[in-house]
């Protein structure tokens, strides 16, 4: 990842990195890594997640289409 210093303000160029590692979810995986997560744990927060995100999607086309 790449993020160039523009009339040297670095500051800018920090939050355009912080957000791009946010955007590719470096930050959040780096937490889900601090610590070990049983394998069965993991799978029923990967399961929540996908029904999170279909219910999310589904809302979004609902709202779309103009159905709420």
């Amino acid at each position: 990842m790449q993020v160039s210093v523009r009339d040297n303000n670095v500051e800018q160029a920090l939050r355009a990195l912080k957000k791009k590692l946010q955007r590719e979810g470096v930050f959040r995986e780096m937490k889900l890594k601090q610590h070990f997560e049983k394998p069965s744990v993991k799978k029923a927060r990967e399961q929540a997640e996908a029904i999170r995100r279909a219910r999310k999607l589904a809302r979004k086309k609902a709202q779309r289409e103009g159905l709420v």
